[in-house]
């Protein structure tokens, strides 16, 4: 079978010459010396050129340069530094120079492809109220074949270890893939009475049961089989990298797969970007390479760690059918997941509506499998208006589902924490989720509703259309 990862490195050695030119041209014609900077044809040619470099360019792991916070009204340095090393995951503290008693909050960032850096604006709007822990996870391009597999059931060990070391009173967050060996962990952490179990669960547009309402990603997963996966995406990383020789699921295709599902978009978007380069506007120019630079960074899974989610999560659905097992990487214990067991740690599942890789019902599936939690431990929020990304990443996201966790956890916690300030209660209000009620939350209420939105949005279109055929006839009677 021919490695597409050799062809792809060699694609990338072959574009270094005419990549390494069109950035000497973008350079000399925006250079202020060159008169033809400030012409029509100068910043033609210095679009042009940029979208050949950009095109061809491979982008690097970007950071999170999140130095301050504002909280209070008044600016907080952060540090960023490490409290946990493991081969395929440190654990960063963002640490902020205050005395402030904020909720410990574990952001557990999705191994799906891009880097914990994605989630950068989920972490900035936490960090004025949170004392913010992320899952940095590793390329494993980089990690040697000496440091072993890395699997599913490794990722749910990782995150017990991460609980464990942060202790009892923390808060745990999962943005999309990870919802699912979140769960998982504080199942059989609660299993075990462990007393670090984390007070409260929040699962952010994750697949917990993809049977409900399939996505185009869903889809793909069920119609083929694992051994078609293993031969099409699964690839060995080059002999001369830090991992080489070890089977991953390269980024590179990760992100085809990514663009591809909204590819015209994409595409719209470059040529926008081309207009706004020659035209000169540099902040719409400067919005795009922002977006761009994080969403082209992608790193490489472990084979073993996608083609077992591939089967639990997507093909065989087994923590819905109460079937799935975790294989302790030190005793090689099968151990049974059982969500009943979960009910000191309280649970808020967050959805959006025009979200197309984790459908409406799919997170929310987890309130069905905790039936030994109490009633008044369950709790919802359905955003309007935002997909997957929009849960948590943008000014909704700011203004409307930050703030419901915020109090959430906050109301979730007996300790002694420092109350908001009410200046930053003004600029992000207080808002509050709603108790789990299936008769209200549960799919088939959310399909009803938003049926009914779409059925009045066509009736307002139609009356103005018709409004509009009539103001034409008076016109052509006049």
């Amino acid at each position: 079978m021919i490695n597409l990862y050799n062809l792809y490195e060699m694609k990338n050695a072959m574009l270094a010459p005419a990549r390494f030119s069109a950035d000497l041209t973008k350079t000399w014609y925006r250079h202020p010396w060159n008169p033809l900077s400030y012409t029509q044809a100068g910043r033609t040619i210095a679009a042009a050129a940029e979208m050949i470099e950009r095109t061809s360019r491979h982008f690097g792991k970007p950071a999170f340069g999140l130095k301050t916070t504002r909280i209070g009204g008044k600016t907080v340095n952060v540090k960023q530094e490490t409290v946990a090393e493991l081969p395929f995951c440190n654990l960063i503290h963002f640490k902020r120079d205050t005395k402030r008693n904020d909720p410990r909050v574990l952001l557990v960032a999705p191994m799906s492809g891009h880097y914990a850096t994605l989630l950068r604006g989920t972490v900035e709007a936490l960090l004025p109220h949170h004392d913010v822990y992320v899952t940095d996870w590793i390329d494993a391009r980089q990690v040697p074949l000496s440091d072993g597999r890395f699997n599913l059931d490794d990722f749910i060990h990782y995150l017990m270890q991460f609980m464990s070391l942060l202790g009892p009173k923390t808060h745990t967050i999962a943005v999309c893939q990870p919802a699912v060996p979140l769960f998982a962990a504080v199942a059989l952490m609660e299993a075990e009475n462990d007393p670090n179990v984390p007070l409260t669960m929040t699962l952010m547009g994750g697949p917990i049961d993809t049977r409900i309402s399939p996505t185009q990603v869903n889809q793909l997963a069920e119609e083929r089989d694992l051994r078609w996966f293993k031969n099409n995406v699964i690839h060995s990383v080059p002999f001369y990298c830090a991992g080489g020789q070890r089977d991953v699921y390269p980024g590179f295709i990760q992100l085809s797969g990514f663009m591809s599902m909204n590819l015209d978009r994409h595409v719209g978007s470059y040529v926008d970007f081309y207009r706004h380069l020659v035209s000169g506007d540099g902040d719409s120019a400067a919005a795009h390479r922002k977006f761009y630079n994080e969403y082209l960074s992608v790193m490489d899974i472990d084979a073993a760690f996608y083609l077992q989610t591939v089967d639990v999560v997507f093909q065989r659905h087994l923590l819905p059918k109460g079937q799935m097992k975790w294989r302790d990487p030190i005793s090689n214990e099968l151990i049974d997941v059982d969500p009943s067991k979960i009910k000191r740690t309280a649970l808020l599942t967050i959805e959006g509506e025009l979200d197309d890789i984790s459908a409406h019902g799919q997170t929310t599936a987890a309130h069905d499998l905790v039936t030994g939690l109490a009633a008044n431990k369950k709790y919802h929020h359905f955003q309007q208006n935002v997909g997957h990304y929009g849960i948590f990443n943008g000014r909704r996201w700011r203004e409307f589902i930050m703030p419901r966790m915020r109090r959430f956890m906050r109301e979730m916690d007996s300790s002694a924490i420092t109350p908001v300030p009410e200046v930053d209660i003004k600029n992000s209000k207080h808002l509050k989720a709603e108790k789990w009620d299936k008769s209200i939350h549960g799919l088939e209420a959310v399909t009803k509703r938003l049926a009914e939105k779409a059925e009045k949005a066509k009736a307002k279109a139609d009356s103005k259309q018709k409004s509009k055929k009539t103001s034409a006839k008076k016109t052509e009677k006049a």
